[in-house]
């Protein structure tokens, strides 16, 4: 299996190299030259086995031999044992034709442990069979960081610094980057945005030779091992409802486009799915893009979904690239415009994309009723970025008939000071994190200044003292 990028100047790359690569030199993304494709056989055959096993079908797909299947196995193993639910990602029925996928039974009660727990333990075994180390450097609205953390906290091989826009992330999300103590991870507020943050790590990505002194490597959704991992809850979800023998629909509270970039991914692949729904909050630049055709850039604002209060959705050039048939020049030239001048036309990408999505923006009030509904009427408790997704779905309507599903992407106590507000309590968190509100917070305060963030990368990175190849 060979990947490509989406500005067509890179090199081409086998999948171990693009897992340690994240960003293509050329600024681009990675995707595979070929997409796999299922059989509904083989699909059929993904109902009712453990979670493991199903990634392990999905990823040596992408892996394409790089990695044995008895690593492969070993790896997912490993990743999924400190879920608390032995299902992985349950389903949650809501009502008699609409769930809930609850991807927060992982470590740090997030959708990112899903990929993130398998991403660690693949980037320490390519690193351990080539004796070598790497820094990673990763941005994050809220999740991500708290996610990577945890997967890669005490790896030998990896030192982890992971920007966060100080002062817009939940109390929770930052503690579970600032409390952990080993040595290898490092969290750093910026003063500034997310949109910032994911700035600056794309401006260390692209000074290549600051790359290769540090042997910089990603973890963002950037990464395509992150992609990859996702696609399997979509698989595990739709065959639970009966796929391939009937479809289903997805409605994906996502702000950088990598959630429902991987149903579009599961969807290339064979899975049927009757609808794709992009559900975004108040910063609702996919709606817009996908209603116009021209994605423009506006102001960021805080909402009670701050993992979705983004502008630049970096997984978008991903479709792109595929709506516009692998057009390198023409992604180029949406991606320069919107470097200078902060918007692009789609064109006739943007047929392709009201054709492969449906989108719908929720409203801060919207998203407190629904929470407030599904809470009496289902005694469900739904985080607010849960509820963006439910009220897309609501607004798309019934379709054909084909069951709809919420991707549940965060524990409401994520968001204790939100719901609060909401409902009037404040959801507890589990057990195993009782500590966390009360542990010291060891973390660095930066300026928007890529210098600056160079130097701090710099001085923490054990790749530079080894000599980074």
């Amino acid at each position: 299996m060979n990947y490509i990028s989406t500005r067509g100047e890179a090199p081409v790359l086998g999948f171990e190299d693009v897992l340690l690569a994240g960003l293509a030199r050329d600024g681009g993304l990675y995707v595979p030259e070929v997409w796999p494709t299922l059989d509904a056989k083989t699909i059929a055959g993904f109902a009712g086995i453990r979670f493991a096993d199903l990634a392990v079908e999905i990823l040596s797909r992408f892996a394409g031999g790089a990695i044995s299947r008895h690593q492969l196995e070993r790896m997912a193993d490993a990743a999924y044992a400190s879920f608390g639910h032995a299902a992985v990602t349950p389903l949650t029925q809501i009502d008699h034709d609409r769930f809930v996928l609850e991807l927060f039974h992982g470590p740090t009660l997030a959708f990112k442990d899903v990929a993130m727990q398998v991403l660690a333990r693949l980037m320490d075994h390519v690193l351990e069979k080539r004796g070598a180390r790497a820094t990673i450097v990763g941005a994050t609205s809220g999740d991500t960081g708290g996610a990577a953390v945890e997967a890669f906290r005490g790896s030998e091989r990896l030192d982890v610094v992971i920007l966060y826009p100080e002062g817009r992330v939940s109390d929770v999300q930052r503690r579970m980057m600032t409390t952990p103590v080993d040595d290898n991870v490092h969290a750093v507020a910026i003063k500034g945005t997310f949109d910032d943050c994911q700035a600056l790590v794309k401006g260390l990505f692209n000074d290549h030779a600051f790359r290769d002194r540090v042997a910089l490597t990603g973890v963002n959704s950037i990464n395509w091992a992150r992609i990859m991992a996702q696609v399997t809850y979509y698989f595990a979800a739709a065959t639970s409802l009966g796929a391939p023998y009937r479809p289903a629909t997805f409605a994906v509270p996502t702000g950088n486009f990598g959630d429902i970039f991987a149903g579009y991914v599961a969807r290339r692949m064979g899975l049927p799915i009757e609808r794709l729904i992009i559900a975004t909050n108040d910063n609702d630049i996919l709606r817009r893009a996908h209603d116009t055709g021209v994605y423009e850039m506006h102001g960021v604002m805080a909402t009670t979904s701050p993992s979705m209060d983004i502008q630049i959705s970096s997984n978008f050039e991903r479709y792109l690239f595929e709506a516009s048939g692998r057009d390198v020049a023409r992604v180029r030239a949406q991606m320069n415009g919107l470097a200078q001048s902060r918007r692009f036309d789609l064109g006739e990408q943007a047929k392709s994309m009201r054709a492969d999505f449906a989108a719908y923006s929720a409203s801060e009030t919207e998203v407190a009723e629904a929470i407030r509904h599904v809470s009496v009427e289902s005694d469900y408790l739904m985080d607010p970025h849960t509820a963006c997704g439910w009220v897309a779905l609501k607004k798309a309507g019934r379709g054909n008939g084909a069951p709809g599903v919420v991707l549940s992407t965060a524990h409401p106590a994520k968001f204790p000071d939100a719901m609060e507000h909401i409902t009037g309590k404040r959801p507890p968190l589990p057990d195993r994190l009782s500590a966390l509100l009360t542990d010291r917070e060891r973390f660095t305060t930066l300026p928007n200044d890529l210098g600056e963030v160079k130097r701090f990368v710099e001085s923490t990175a054990r790749a530079v003292s080894e000599g980074a190849a």
